[in-house]
């Protein structure tokens, strides 16, 4: 019985009755080691849970997990929640990465991390972070996706270990369930084991990945009678007898922990293994848990309590030096208190040569915390936020064991509150932030203090709690003697929270009266901007055209020689275009607020107006410099790490310049994705709701009429309308949507309702929402007369903005309310604008009606032109029904549909080919307009015969063509 079969013995002893889970295990680890005789190289890996209550073996078996890993040749990561450290962000993330980097230079981390370095390195604890960037959650976890892909991919096969997930902090949970599915596809294994009854709502979603498929976790049962009796027989020898084992496995009732630990005191205390001893047995099973336990520390001496204690409060941050500081013992007192309580079984013995200390299971560390006297727990929280601190582990270290300590007007303790929530924003860790914040107001901080610190707080819920943003920024103003910068900062941020809790109205008084009463020139120009910017993306502004005028006022004498000057500059750009003012004079405007430059990810300003100006271009038909923009901007979201709604509004509002340019399959691809990243931020954010809209208005264009009322129902689209102006604005989409439903009565109500909130505000640009448009189309067979008149308003207004796509549109529509020769010709007319403009769908619809109209008048072989050029241009626009439909009139007038032209079937003269090849070269549209000269067809020569001439591909070429605005010249007489 002596300690060299004890050793020999171990692995057997605490496997015991665990043949499944193992025979599962090496399945899963052949699987990713492709051990298979036909594999080639690393498996697919996958999700391992591995469930059961406390003491039952989940780190035994883990242990195994990781000897198995280690001896086929895999890589591992390795981490361990801890009871004290779940409010420390990244905690679990940190212990996974840190091994892998801690050898490595800075220059290597950034070769390592690549282009994530600036948003992954505070999260994974490399760089404290100075504050310059406060990347978004879904940023970090974006990052932390690609840097353990990588390594995967690198160092693959991987094995990921995670004991006592359910103590795991909630941004490594938030990260850790969301990269789980990506597994199956990587050599990666990912192995969790949990406490079941105590996993958190946080890790909600890595229990519904544990059970997908209808498969369950690897739920651990407790030792059956005859494994307690193998484990006796093989500490204590063949003479432990039934009676006695039954006795052992009724008093742990087969906890594997508690049985392990109950046969140990029976090989200490001498005990025979038989069953006229088994009365003993009670004593000493009531030692190994609970009061017991402690009652056995206790016996070991105060100095050997203290430092437990100690390790216990400083949970994964205990060691030796550290410990023996925060208990207030010497370094001879300590290092025998440690030489104690490992031969009690109540530390680890030390197998390396750090001096870190652990308890010897997680259920005893849990015992020893407890049974620490409130007040003195406190008390050596208070004592191991100093000693972390001095030695040198940081501010969120210590923020750890000061959010356990009673208020007590310490400077020092609100420093470092306030230096860890800065870390932690820097991290991508705002929650963690505002625990620190709430606490440090709670010390309190000085008088002159108090403001900064209410302002942090407010900034550090505003992604997540927009709400308590407003509260505490309400709080900051009201404090005494704020400085003159530190209140302007606190009043644009509050006017940014309630425009996020939809209290648009309040968000442009606050701003208005903060200028009214400052008396700072720059201060009140800049209060101007947000006012005006707020005011019009309010649904219900009271005096639109009053701010409109006064908007004109201000902007004529501006020049945009800063921020607050350009963004009212950008916002007089888009108020003349929705209310349909000469695009010329939306235009200038635009340029002008872009001159000095208009950055996405300026939190003091938004990126509200950047993103109104790069949509004025698309609006005023200049959709590449739109495409361009918003490419940019996206690009600074993704570098900064924004990728929750930021990054969703940019994705979904590119998508939508891709669908005004007839990019009908790339639009919804975008806005696809756009959505994906919305509902990953939250339900109906006014980021999903964009979303969903245009992505009705793709799936409308592409004939997908059943798919789009899906979509609307999903979110119950129809049901909500906003207080905020979108764009397109929700409540024409829905009634597009009724339209091609057939409920012209539904859409004709919705859309008068429109028309008076819009004509209220005097928004008659029907390129940005063709609301009358759609009501003449509503009203077609009830009431011609006031579709007509409707129509021709809508005309007069679109010429009156002047761009082809507006007119050319406005034009099909009064077409189609419209008869007998007056629609023929207005209908002609139509497509000779729009073969103008960028507007690719829109010249499809126009030529496939233009077409069916002649057919009906009896021009079979006009008609069977345009509509053979309506389906080709369909067909590229990614417009199959319309296609469809183009095809199928062919086959009534009984002419044979043609295929649309395939790539390089078309021969280009010398002259063309030359002038191809510059616009691959990127040459102006002008000057290549004037060397083709204005000859039918040119460009649909480009389009279907360059792409093997001269080597690029269609869709490469159809970008550039748009990129530079290409003029579709107009037939000749």
């Amino acid at each position: 019985m002596g300690d060299t079969r004890s050793r020999r013995g171990s692995t057997r002893r605490t496997l015991l009755e665990r043949e499944a889970e193992l025979l599962q295990l090496d399945g899963m680890l052949n699987e990713l080691c492709g051990a298979s005789a036909e594999a080639r190289g690393p498996g697919g890996g996958g999700l391992l849970a591995i469930a059961g209550a406390a003491g039952l073996g989940k780190t035994t078996l883990v242990a195994e997990v990781r000897r198995k890993a280690a001896a086929r040749g895999c890589t591992l990561l390795t981490a361990r929640g801890g009871e004290q450290e779940q409010g420390v962000a990244f905690h679990v993330v940190r212990q996974l990465v840190q091994p892998v980097l801690a050898t490595a230079s800075e220059e290597e981390h950034r070769k390592i991390l690549g282009s994530w370095y600036d948003i992954v390195a505070p999260a994974v604890g490399l760089v404290a972070g100075d504050g310059s960037s406060t990347p978004d959650p879904q940023g970090v976890r974006d990052g932390l996706d690609w840097v353990v892909t990588r390594f995967a991919v690198q160092r693959g096969p991987v094995v990921l270990v995670l004991d006592d997930a359910h103590w795991a902090d909630a941004e490594s949970m938030a990260w850790l369930s969301s990269f789980a599915p990506r597994a199956d596809d990587l050599p990666l294994l990912i192995v969790v084991a949990y406490r079941p009854e105590e996993l958190p709502a946080h890790a909600a979603e890595l229990r519904k990945l544990a059970e997908r498929n209808g498969s369950r976790p690897l739920e651990l049962a407790p030792l059956t009678p005859s494994g307690v009796g193998d484990l006796l027989r093989d500490r204590l020898g063949e003479s432990a007898d039934g009676p006695f084992s039954r006795e052992c496995w009724a008093l742990t009732g087969g906890n594997l922990f508690e049985a392990v630990e109950l046969i140990a005191k029976v090989c200490e205390h001498g005990i025979e293994p038989q069953d006229a001893n088994s009365a003993e047995l009670r004593e000493l099973a009531s030692a190994v848990k609970g009061s017991g336990l402690v009652q056995r520390l206790e016996r070991l001496g105060t100095s050997a309590v203290r430092l437990a204690w100690a390790v216990a409060v400083l949970g994964t941050e205990g060691r030796l030096s550290l410990a023996g500081s925060v208990a207030g013992l010497g370094a001879e007192v300590t290092a025998d208190a440690v030489e104690k309580l490992r031969a009690a079984r109540i530390f680890t013995a030390n197998t390396d040569a750090s001096d870190r200390l652990d308890f010897l299971h997680p259920l005893i560390g849990t015992a020893v915390y407890r049974a620490i006297p409130p007040a003195l727990r406190v008390a050596m929280h208070g004592q191991a936020a100093f000693a972390v601190s001095e030695a040198g582990l940081g501010a969120t270290a210590a923020a750890r064991h000061l959010l356990e300590m009673h208020p007590d007007n310490d400077p020092w303790a609100v420093q470092q509150l306030r230096t860890a929530a800065r870390e932690y924003l820097r991290a991508g860790a705002p929650e963690a932030a505002q625990r620190c914040l709430t606490r440090a107001l709670r010390e309190p901080p000085a008088l002159d203090e108090r403001a900064e610190v209410l302002f942090e707080l407010g900034c550090s819920a505003l992604l997540h709690e927009p709400a308590t943003t407003v509260n505490h920024l309400k709080a900051a103003l009201e404090e005494p003697g704020i400085a003159p910068a530190l209140r302007e900062a606190i009043t644009v941020r509050l006017a940014q929270a309630l425009a996020h809790t939809d209290r648009l109205a309040e968000a442009a008084r606050t701003v208005a009266d903060e200028g009214a009463r400052s008396s700072s020139a720059g201060t009140r120009l800049r209060m101007q901007a947000h006012s005006l910017m707020w005011n019009a993306f309010c649904a219900d502004e009271e005096d639109s055209p009053a701010r409109s005028r006064r908007l004109a006022r201000i902007a004529d004498h501006l020049t945009g020689r800063g921020k607050a000057e350009r963004y009212i500059l950008g916002m007089r750009a888009w108020d003349a275009m929705v209310r349909g003012e000469p695009a010329e004079t939306a235009l200038h405007y635009a340029e002008q607020a872009l001159s000095g430059g208009l950055s996405w990810t300026d939190e003091n300003w938004g990126f509200e107006v950047p993103i109104l100006v790069a949509l004025t271009f698309m609006y005023c038909d200049q959709p590449g410099r739109a495409d361009e923009l918003f490419t940019q901007g996206i690009a600074e979201c993704e570098r900064k790490g924004w990728r929750g709604a930021h990054l969703s509004f940019g994705l979904t509002l590119l998508g939508y310049i891709r669908f005004r340019r007839g990019r009908l399959a790339e639009a919804e691809e975008l806005v696809q994705a756009g959505l994906t990243v919305a509902d990953r931020v939250g339900q109906r954010v006014p980021a999903q709701f964009y979303a969903v809209g245009i992505l009705i208005e793709i799936l409308l264009a592409r004939g997908r009429v059943e798919e789009a009322q899906e979509v609307s129902d999903t979110y119950t689209y129809g049901e909500i309308v906003p207080n905020a102006v979108s764009f397109p604005d929700s409540e024409t989409v829905y009634s597009e949507l009724l339209l091609a439903s057939g409920l012209r009565g539904d859409a004709e109500r919705r859309l008068r309702a429109v028309g008076l909130r819009l004509e209220r505000r005097r928004m008659r640009n029907t390129g940005w929402c063709p609301w009358r448009l759609l009501l003449a189309e509503a009203l077609a067979h009830a009431d011609p007369a006031e579709a007509k008149a409707l129509a021709q308003e809508g005309v007069e207004f679109a010429r009156r903005f002047g761009t082809p796509s507006a007119i050319g549109q406005a034009l099909h529509a009064a077409a189609k309310v419209t008869t007998g020769a007056e629609s023929l010709a207005l209908m002609a007319e139509a497509v000779q604008h729009l073969e103008r403009s960028p507007a690719a769908y829109e010249l499809a619809c126009a030529l496939v009606d233009h077409g069916v109209a002649l057919s009906r008048a009896g021009l079979p072989q006009d008609a069977a032109e345009l509509l053979v050029h309506g389906m080709e241009s369909a067909t590229q626009c990614g417009a199959d029904a319309l296609a469809v439909r183009a095809r199928d009139e062919l086959s009534a007038c009984g002419l044979r549909p043609l295929r649309p032209r395939s790539a390089g079937t078309e021969s280009l003269t010398a002259k063309e080919r030359a002038v191809a090849e510059r616009v691959v070269r990127g040459l102006e549209n002008t000057r290549i307009a004037a060397e083709l000269g204005t000859r039918e067809r040119t460009v649909e020569l480009l389009l279907s015969g360059v792409y093997r001439k001269i080597g690029t591909d269609r869709a490469g070429l159809s970008k550039l063509l748009d990129q530079h605005a290409a003029v579709r010249p107009e037939k000749q007489p």
